[in-house]
């Protein structure tokens, strides 16, 4: 398996100054590494700083992409003869939260899933939530106030300043109900071929009775301790993109090599 990282947009020859620690550490952790313009791919253009072996597999770690974009990543694999470990449906499965939602709908937040120019108000008269979390498909708004209003009213404003702020809105909006976490306990999980793994050996139960429900290779999953004390699932990712957070480089590195 070959991991596949951005180079740096100067000087190709060298990681992305974002992915250095970690290809340094994935390096010395003896798994190979190949590196590809990511201004080029995004101009139609996709060569990788060396030659892939027919029949071989490759593990993107890089930015955020569209599933369009991944599809494209895939393609561009294909026509070198070589297997993208996580497959475009298998990268939309993780990366969109509409398509995850029903199979861990015991485990997080109600959601419901509505266009972006929807009328929120209609479409949620009658739920009476202590608050609604917004986002789009991928992403929250992390500036200009935050995710979370407190009345149905607030949504489409909210809507209007994602766009602002992002350009875009990805799929369209989720509409998740609040609920009150502790603070200081949200902690990143991944799996990796069915396998749970987190910055120290203890793995919850509820990560390890989630990993088999979702069909990816390898994905990221986010929990948190409600007020309650109950644990919560509050974000899945596709592991190619999802930011390593807490985790040491050589921690996840080892993780990867598992897998080599």
């Amino acid at each position: 398996m070959h991991l596949l990282y951005p180079s740096d947009p100067f000087d190709k020859k060298r990681p992305d100054e974002q992915y250095a620690e970690e290809y340094e550490a994935v390096m010395i952790a003896g798994l190979r590494t190949v590196l590809f313009s990511f201004e080029d791919f995004e101009a139609g253009l996709f060569k990788t700083s060396a030659p892939l072996t027919p029949g071989d597999s490759v593990l993107y770690r890089g930015w955020m992409l569209t599933p369009e974009a991944y599809a494209a990543l895939v393609n561009h694999l294909r026509e070198k003869g070589v297997i993208g470990v996580t497959d475009a449906t298998q990268y939309r499965h993780c990366h969109h939260l509409p398509q995850w939602y029903p199979l861990l709908v015991a485990h997080t937040s109600e959601t419901v899933v509505l266009d972006s120019d929807a009328n929120f108000n209609q479409a949620l008269e009658g739920l009476q939530w202590p608050g609604y979390f917004i986002k789009d498909y991928v992403k929250s708004l992390n500036t200009g106030g935050g995710s979370l209003v407190n009345t149905p009213e607030g949504i489409a404003p909210l809507v209007e300043k994602m766009r602002q702020y992002r350009g875009q809105i990805e799929g369209g909006i989720c509409v998740r109900r609040r609920e009150e976490y502790l603070e200081e306990t949200e902690r990143r999980y991944f799996v990796l071929h069915g396998q749970a793994y987190g910055v120290t050996d203890e793995v919850p139960e509820l990560v390890i009775e989630c990993a088999p429900l979702i069909d990816s290779p390898f994905f990221s999953i986010d929990i948190v301790l409600r007020s309650d004390g109950v644990l919560r699932v509050i974000e899945l990712g596709d592991g190619q993109v999802s930011d390593r957070k807490e985790w040491p480089a050589e921690r996840f590195a080892w993780m990867l090599s598992r897998a080599g």
